[in-house]
């Protein structure tokens, strides 16, 4: 990472991170569109309204894990082992503390928060027991996602592809097992995620404790090394602070669009169509979102070891490439998308209906989120991508402070100013690309000042 040319070697760091991540995206997707042939017609839109809900704390240890990928990319970049190794069995054991105290808070916490974003009734208890059994699983997810961060620190994305790739294909058959064969609806594909993370969590710790790299996982080593977790809290817990505030205004957001569907339901209805076609298409575009983020991830990997060895010219290089492959990621992920949004929204259950009826206001509300994000996904895949920079830069605080004002606090004031004016579904969903833009350029302009400011700081020192 920190000699030769860089495109070739971000794309095959790349590739595989994406369709691991993929991979992992189809976890949640496989839950709704193996939900869709349940008997129950809310479980998909029960399913959707939960996703903000689980990222709030979801997001947080995975914003860690980012904190202990730069950590243990800086000392490889240092060729220091020693304090490489005291990294990885410091952000093993973090993982499994935040995995454990996630879950708890989020049990506790899931029902008033629920009910606080509009939930009620039927969708407010599938919702319930879908996010009872998740957050039973979390330190599993937890703990599969600090070692895929640990193998991304020295550049090994491929184990983690075929690993989660078995574990994918696990949980596509449980769903089907629990949903079709003995009968379950949210709680089945809720179960067959759990397990499926422990497979996960259990197959990728192993493979460390095998690793011959400095990255080597021992259970007699499991302690913390308070000068890598002070580090790992200095960069991660921005990062899961932004990924936390960006869940808050996403519930928010969520809120607003069930204020959407009590306007358009027609009575009698039995489920929430604006829900439902909101759900469908919020999936399809994580996606997208997980391919591009792929980019995010090597961005934060590249620079961090370019850091480690002192090499901040390089780091311009590393920029370029990974807004190019960024961009065309996500110019390709939103057109097909959008070229074959009918198919694939009829996976989930969303097809077109007759005019008012529940089946053509599910299908319009997916149509129109759409439409009104992919043309210019672009712009997301820029801020990641700066955010990314940032971090490996060691100005993780930065990142999360751009991200708070531009994407979260402004979509909160848009959320109470210009859509309780308009309260539509196109102006909840403009609101994205705007954000984006706004963030993305505030990101890049930071990127710029920071890596300028510390080559003058290292060339005064070394004078």
């Amino acid at each position: 990472m920190t000699e030769g040319p860089l495109l070739g070697k971000i794309l095959k760091f790349v590739l595989p991170l994406m369709v691991t991540n993929i991979l992992q995206v189809l976890y949640n997707a496989a839950d709704m569109i193996v939900v869709s042939l349940s008997d129950e017609p809310d479980a998909v839109g029960a399913i959707g309204v939960t996703s903000a809900l689980i990222n709030l704390f979801v997001n947080i240890f995975i914003g860690f894990s980012v904190g202990a990928n730069v950590v243990v990319a800086r000392h490889i970049g240092a060729k220091n082992p020693e304090r490489a190794e005291k990294a990885v069995h410091t952000s093993i054991l973090v993982s499994l503390i935040f995995g454990f105290a996630g879950g708890i808070v989020g049990i506790i916490c899931q029902r008033p928060i629920l009910v606080l974003m509009g939930n009620s009734g039927k969708l407010l208890e599938l919702s319930m027991v879908y996010t009872t059994i998740y957050f039973i699983g979390t330190p599993f997810l937890s703990l599969t996602n600090y070692i895929v961060a640990i193998l991304r620190a020295e550049g090994d994305t491929k184990t983690s592809l075929f690993i989660m790739s078995g574990t994918g294909i696990l949980n596509v058959i449980l769903n089907l097992f629990f949903v079709v064969v003995v009968g379950m609806s949210v709680d089945g594909v809720a179960l067959a995620t759990t397990i499926s993370n422990a497979a996960s969590a259990a197959i990728l710790l192993i493979y460390l404790s095998k690793d011959k790299g400095m990255c080597r996982f021992s259970f007699k080593k499991l302690r913390i090394d308070f000068t890598s977790f002070k580090s790992i809290i200095y960069i991660g817990l921005p990062a899961g602070v932004q990924g936390a505030l960006f869940s808050l205004s996403n519930m928010i957001i969520q809120s607003s669009i069930l204020k959407v569907n009590n306007m358009l339901t027609p009575p009698g209805l039995d489920y929430e169509p604006v829900v439902k076609g909101n759900s469908a298409a919020a999936n399809l575009e994580s996606f997208a979102y997980t391919a591009t983020n792929s980019v995010y991830q090597a961005s934060i990997t590249f620079t961090g070891q370019n850091v480690g060895a002192g090499k901040f010219k390089r780091v311009a290089s590393v920029m370029r490439n990974c807004y190019f492959i960024t961009f065309c990621i996500a110019v390709v992920a939103a057109g097909l998308l959008i070229f074959c949004k009918n198919p694939l929204l009829s996976l989930y259950g969303v097809v077109n209906g007759a005019a008012g009826s529940g089946e053509a206001i599910a299908y319009d509300s997916a149509v129109t989120r759409i439409m009104c994000i992919f043309p210019l996904y672009f712009l997301l895949a820029f801020m990641e991508v700066g955010s990314g920079v940032l971090r490996g830069l060691g100005r993780s605080a930065t990142s999360t402070l751009v991200s708070l004002v531009g994407s979260c606090i402004f979509r909160i004031i848009w959320i109470y100013t210009v859509f309780a004016a308009v309260p539509t579904l196109i102006v909840i969903y403009v609101s994205y690309p705007v954000s984006w833009g706004l963030t993305a350029a505030m990101h890049f302009i930071c990127c710029i000042v920071v890596r300028r400011k510390l080559m003058r700081t290292r060339k005064a020192a070394a004078e």
